[in-house]
Formats: C-alpha cells, structure tokens, sequence
C-alpha cells in the first residue's frame, strides 16, 4: 500500500469515528436528560437493551479508533527517534487495548 492510500485510510478512520461518536453522544445526552436522575440500576437495564449495548460498543470502538489514529500520527510526526518512537506506540496500543478488553467486559456484564 502506498503511503498516499494509508494516509487517506487514517484520514477516513478519523472521520467516519468521529460522525458516530457525533451522533451517538447527543443521543445519550437527550436521553438522560429527559429522564429522572439516572443511578446504577438504571445504567444497567439500559445497557440489557441489545441495540444500545451495539451502539454504545461500536461508540467505544470509535473512540479507541480515533485515539489510535490521533496519537500514532502526532508520534510518527513529532517523535523521531525510533527507538522511542516504538516504545510509545507499544503502551498506547497496549494502554488501548487494555481498554477495549474493559470495555468488552462491562458490555457483556450488562447483557447478564
């Protein structure tokens, strides 16, 4: 692949995440919003909902994404030496993915 066309494709990452979590996040707010004061129990019935528990995992993947995309292109941009460079790409996607498995685990503890 060129570096042109990887460009584009983080480009694209970068956007198509943002639209969700642009529409997703006023729809979250809207709704609790109208509703009373929102505790725990609350939470979680809404999270039993199949449909929003996808929309609120593909939510969190697009932030994950849009994380990745933002911080891997100002660490190739600022970054310079390799050696270092690596290192905090490796704890980024390592601190990313650790949060994706946590996010995973309380989408599927809602669904119980």
């Amino acid at each position: 692949m060129s570096r042109q066309a990887h460009g584009l494709r983080a480009w694209l990452l970068q956007r198509f995440s943002a639209a969700y979590m642009a529409v997703f996040l006023p729809y979250v707010l809207i709704r609790w919003l109208a509703a009373p004061a929102p505790g725990f129990a609350d939470w979680q019935r809404w999270l039993a909902d199949p449909l929003v528990n996808l929309a609120s995992g593909l939510f969190l993947l697009s932030i994950l994404v849009h994380a990745w995309v933002g911080i891997r292109d100002v660490l190739m941009d600022y970054v310079r030496h390799t050696g270092l460079r690596v290192t905090l790409f490796a704890a980024v996607a390592l601190t990313l993915a650790g949060c994706g498995l946590w996010m995973l685990r309380v989408l599927f503890l809602a669904l119980k």
